[in-house]
């Protein structure tokens, strides 16, 4: 069974930081793409970022790019997005998702293509 936990969310002053963990297990961790989601209030499941194991690179949002960091550990089987500099418009919550699939090939596509998702964790950010 394919399970993904997110954990690390909390409430934090703007330009404050946050480090939000996925812990995977059930599929191959070293072989599937990885994304982070993000839900606003009233508004729809986004991509943020996508970790994509065939080319060994990360995509991001434009509207999080030079702030947030994703990266994982194989040993774990644990996903990270290092969130910096964070806004008040970061606010809600972040999910991890992930399909079976190796790329980052539209990643930021519906949340419907994905196959499993986390719990989600949610983030504050005050003004």
């Amino acid at each position: 069974e394919v399970q993904l936990v997110e954990s690390g969310g909390g409430l934090v002053q703007a330009g404050g930081s946050l480090r939000l963990s996925c812990a995977a297990s059930g599929f191959n961790f070293d072989v599937y793409a990885i994304t982070w989601f993000h839900q606003a209030p009233g508004k729809e499941r986004k991509g943020v970022s996508c970790l994509g194991r065939s080319e060994g690179r990360t995509t991001y949002a434009d509207s999080v790019k030079g702030r947030f960091t994703m990266f994982s550990d194989i040993a774990t089987n644990t996903a990270y997005l290092q969130m910096n500099n964070l806004k008040p418009e970061d606010t809600g919550v972040y999910y991890c998702a992930t399909r079976q699939v190796s790329t980052c090939s539209y990643w930021d596509g519906p949340y419907y293509t994905y196959d499993w998702w986390g719990q989600g964790t949610q983030v504050t950010v005050s003004s």
